[in-house]
């Protein structure tokens, strides 16, 4: 855990305006480009070197690097190399599997952004009271994980991608379990249908698709909602969606609220395995900490997240009256017991309209 101290702060006063004007340029490039600040995406023209490194390089607005011990190509398209690198070779043998409630379970794995900063993954399968089951920014489907699914009665009704970025693993669920419903972001679908390289993502239909328009009076269906609050953020840089598993108080969410370090989804990587992070990733880890001194993750949302603010400010303040009091995150620690504690401070600006 990151403390509030004078070294600290005074580190960090030095450094984070250098990184934070360097994030606003990314920023401002991936909206020119289409390049994505928290998940780089990627372009289909755009091919690699040939090599046999265990990391690819990348560069940023060109596409995303991840560690990884496979051949890499001349000439391979992107997009088919893309979802290969988010999968280790084993990943049974990396993932941590828990019960974070009595009808919650979580896959954690380990992720790094760039192959350099560790930032973890994370799926979520809740058991419904009607006993189906949902699953949240499905990780990928292995033995382990659909021994998990059995264990929790085997009938996966939901699929649902948790905002545009986290959607590489929906086509293989869909296909073990077809009679699921595809729920995601506008834009997720087309951007899918583009992506025709990757052997990886299909040609699912989504039963559900959140837009702005729309997004209060879009519904589910009743056995879902009968559980669950959600709410559509369209003023997030990732069209994220956030779910509310009301029996159990828990908020499920991908990218609005990151916990690092990612203690529990590197716990199964050997030392040895481990990427350094360098100084940008313990920069990121400092700013994406939201207990302690929250003022940089705070700047952080402000001006960087909050890709339309006033819209943004209302998805806190709907989200702010929901009873929770566990956060599951896709990156980092699960927030357990002081989930809406910690999220009333890090959203306090945007839920009060102002700093």
């Amino acid at each position: 855990m990151i403390r509030s101290s004078a070294p600290i702060n005074k580190y960090l006063n030095n450094e984070l305006p250098r990184f934070f004007q360097l994030q606003k340029r990314s920023l401002t490039l991936s909206r020119a480009l289409g390049f994505n600040v928290i998940h780089p995406s990627t372009s289909t023209s755009t091919t690699r070197l040939g090599s046999s490194s265990s990391t690819s390089i990348t560069t940023p607005v060109r596409n995303r690097s991840f560690s990884s011990s496979s051949q890499l190509h001349s000439q391979e398209p992107i997009f088919s190399a893309m979802s290969s690198k988010l999968i280790p070779s084993d990943p049974d043998h990396v993932m941590v599997i828990r019960n974070v409630t009595p009808n919650i379970a979580t896959f954690s794995v380990p992720f790094s952004r760039f192959g350099k900063v560790k930032i973890g993954g994370r799926g979520t399968l809740v058991k419904l009271t009607s006993g189906g089951l949902a699953v949240f920014s499905p990780v990928a489907l292995t033995k382990a994980t659909q021994a998990k699914v059995i264990e929790m009665g085997g009938d996966v009704r939901y699929i649902v991608a948790l905002d545009y970025e986290h959607h590489i693993f929906i086509s293989e669920w869909a296909k073990e379990y077809p009679t699921a419903k595809i729920i995601g972001p506008e834009g997720l679908p087309e951007k899918r249908a583009k992506q025709t390289d990757d052997p990886k993502i299909g040609n699912e239909q989504f039963a559900v698709v959140f837009n702005k328009e729309t997004k209060r009076e879009t519904r589910i269906d009743p056995e879902f909602d009968t559980d669950f609050d959600y709410e559509y953020v369209d003023g997030h840089a990732n069209l994220e969606i956030v779910f509310c598993y009301k029996p159990e108080r828990v908020l499920i969410q991908a990218d609005l609220l990151f916990n690092l370090p990612p203690t529990e989804q590197y716990s199964k990587v050997p030392e040895a395995e481990l990427p350094d992070d360098g100084a940008v990733g313990k920069l990121f880890a400092c700013v994406q900490n939201p207990r302690g001194d929250t003022k940089w993750l705070q700047r952080f949302n402000w001006y960087l997240l909050a890709k339309n603010r006033d819209s943004f400010n209302d998805s806190m303040a709907v989200i702010a009256q929901w009873d929770f009091t566990t956060m599951i995150p896709c990156h980092g620690d699960v927030l357990e017991g002081d989930g809406k504690e910690v999220f009333m401070k890090v959203f306090d600006w945007h839920i009060q309209g102002g700093k």
